[in-house]
């Protein structure tokens, strides 16, 4: 499996399937367990991602780290990625080309590791996995292929909104009650 993923994260680094290869410092393939239970799958990388080619390391990752520790885990125990693996430009939204030309590695990642379940950090990626609207799907067990998903907002938005903040660890406080 970790021979699998490696393979595949040099296929993602040298990709050219859509405009943001011609920007990026870095591209994102994510990183952690290999044979992880639970995948953890954000929008984008943002500005210190593309820097350091490693998913959530800039101040939504910080949040994600600290509020997994509030519940008893840290992130070497999850595989993180996202849906791009690349940095749009001015952290804007991906274009549904970009989530196009990406979708299939992140469809590749999940397929070989095989997690029992994942955590979708925002619409992007509750989107793009699941093709529900946010605000149907947020905070809800979603079973599909054998996997439970599970979607709640993105670290980012928990930054900028202390209502999404406060909702955003009820929703994680339930995932991690009900996956063990």
């Amino acid at each position: 499996m970790k021979n699998k993923i490696e393979k595949l994260a040099k296929q993602i680094m040298q990709c050219k399937k859509c405009r943001l290869w011609k920007i990026r410092k870095n591209a994102v393939p994510g990183e952690g367990k290999s044979n992880a239970e639970i995948m953890i799958i954000g929008q984008a990388p943002g500005r210190q991602e593309d820097e350091t080619g490693r998913p959530f390391v800039g101040r939504a990752g910080k949040l994600l780290n600290e509020a997994l520790a509030r519940f008893g885990r840290k992130r070497e125990d999850f595989f993180i990625t996202s849906i791009l693996k690349c940095f749009p430009p001015a952290n804007r939204k991906p274009k549904q080309d970009e989530i196009k030309a990406c979708l299939p590695y992140t469809l590749k990642q999940i397929e070989i590791i095989k997690p029992k379940a994942i955590l979708l950090l925002g619409e992007v990626a509750a989107k793009a996995l699941l093709n529900i609207e946010f605000k149907k799907g947020r905070g809800k067990f979603i079973k599909q292929n054998s996997i439970v998903y599970f979607a709640t907002y993105h670290p980012a938005a928990a930054l900028r909104f202390p209502k999404v903040k406060e909702e955003f660890l009820k929703d994680l406080e339930k995932f991690f009650i009900n996956i063990k």
